[in-house]
């Protein structure tokens, strides 16, 4: 009958572990809700495992500051809820980074156990069956929740539009549902879309996806049955769009595109020129409405994405992927995490499951944002091992990773503009000058996992 009702059957107690998920990004009123009540049962000491956190979320701090929650674990941090735990309000708790395969491999190994899940979805039926695609508040694709669902203790379900059972489609089955709550609204749909999934008209950008485009034409793999995914970012999203030119002048098709799908990808499936999307989040509300229009458009959980422990995951046969950085070093390393400030402020995502897995693994960055240099020495904070980045596209050139001879053999023959990362950082140098170098505490706010469990780096509070 109640939020504050399933709250008391679950069973949560003080110091318990609770989860979230993102499909809603900055639309999200789920955990605002779900922390305010909680708040106001006198809850203290919780863990928040969300599968993201996005500005929705800022009411995180309050809570931090209140009691209510003492540690934090997710893929990314953003805005005053990030600026707050790189200035170290979680204590003696750092916050925990991880991948999005790296999440799903430890709740599904049981690293992370999940007392109770709070899964806001956009309709369900009194038994539980829930989706993300029907009813008012629509999210598209729940696979960060169909992980959280799977293996939580407990599971609470949250939505704004009951239907009668059976609700079809079923992204969350009622045999994984404890509770179900209806409340006014679980999140505006509007707010899926960020700037993260803009399209691009910026010059500089549109001209890296040409170079990102003419390095995967040389690289011998874009053939007909090609795999693909493309990360958010203006550059590496405009790719798809050349993509598209590129398909239809070659007369091919791609076997499948995965990860975050935008509109962009749904074109590209219901013109004939994709086979099938796995979707584990719709970036955009045609990605959204697509999953329940189109039968190869697929809904998949993070497990089945990236999960780096299972069976098979969808990474594995990826041929190419397409992804964005805030930094990039001498020695490949990526940062995804935090800026030039040190301060945390973006996702961790799907940046390094798929960097690992994927045949090439191009990043796509200007050399120079703002007026500070993303090439460095030293990456701020390693998100991503060089070992895995094949390729670094920038404004003003192509390196290829050492590495990969194959490649340097390739792209010489192609003629592509070709740098050495060296050569890249005296450029970068040059014109913005050597950025003076951030001083840190010994105090670690945040842990970044890598996707297997081990820690790769830790971010320090800035002095």
């Amino acid at each position: 009958n109640s939020l504050e009702e399933a709250i008391k059957t679950s069973g949560l107690k003080d110091g318990m572990t609770i989860s979230f998920h993102h499909h809603f990004r900055n639309g999200d009123k789920v955990l605002p809700m779900v922390l305010e009540k909680l708040a106001e049962m006198g809850f203290k000491n919780l863990r928040v495992a969300s599968s993201s956190l996005t500005a929705a979320h800022v009411c995180l701090v309050d809570h931090i500051k209140n009691g209510v929650v003492n540690r934090v674990e997710s893929s990314g941090l953003r805005g005053k809820l990030a600026t707050e735990i790189s200035n170290g309000i979680l204590g003696d708790y750092p916050a925990v980074i991880r991948s999005h395969g790296g999440r799903a491999r430890a709740i599904v190994s049981g690293d992370l156990e999940i007392d109770v899940a709070f899964l806001g979805v956009s309709s369900s039926d009194c038994m539980g069956n829930s989706n993300g695609v029907v009813g008012k508040s629509v999210c598209g694709s729940l696979g960060y929740a169909k992980v959280d669902a799977a293996y939580a203790k407990n599971v609470i379900v949250i939505t704004d539009t009951l239907v009668d059972d059976p609700n079809h489609p079923i992204s969350i089955p009622q045999t994984d549902v404890d509770f179900v709550v209806v409340v006014d609204e679980v999140g505006d749909s509007s707010g899926i879309m960020s700037g993260a999934t803009r399209f691009t008209s910026n010059p500089k950008e549109l001209l890296m996806a040409k170079k990102v485009l003419s390095a995967m034409l040389a690289s011998g793999l874009f053939v007909d049955g090609f795999s693909m995914q493309t990360g958010t970012g203006g550059a590496s999203l405009a790719v798809t769009r050349f993509i598209k030119e590129e398909l239809i002048k070659r007369n091919i098709r791609c076997s499948y595109a995965l990860g975050g799908i935008t509109n962009a990808f749904v074109e590209l499936l219901e013109e004939g020129l994709v086979n099938k999307l796995f979707d584990t989040q719709s970036f955009d509300l045609g990605a959204a409405n697509s999953v329940i229009k189109n039968e190869r458009h697929e809904e998949v959980s993070a497990d089945f994405y990236a999960n780096p422990s299972n069976k098979s995951c969808a990474t594995s046969k990826l041929d190419f992927v397409v992804l964005s950085a805030l930094e990039v070093d001498k020695d490949f390393n990526v940062n995804v995490i935090s800026g030039s400030d040190g301060v945390i402020r973006e996702a961790s995502g799907g940046h390094s499951d798929t960097a690992a897995s994927a045949k090439v693994a191009i990043v796509v960055v200007p050399l120079v944002r703002g007026r500070m240099a993303t090439l460095m020495d030293k990456v701020t904070t390693v998100v991503t091992p060089g070992s895995t980045v094949d390729v670094v596209v920038t404004d003003y050139g192509i390196a290829v990773n050492p590495l990969r001879k194959d490649l340097l053999e390739r792209f010489k023959k192609a003629n592509l503009e070709l740098k050495t990362m060296e050569e890249l950082r005296e450029i970068a140098i040059f014109i913005s000058g050597e950025p003076k170098e951030i001083e840190f505490t010994d105090k670690v706010v945040a842990v970044v996992e890598y996707r297997d469990g081990s820690i790769i780096d830790v971010v320090r509070q800035i002095k």
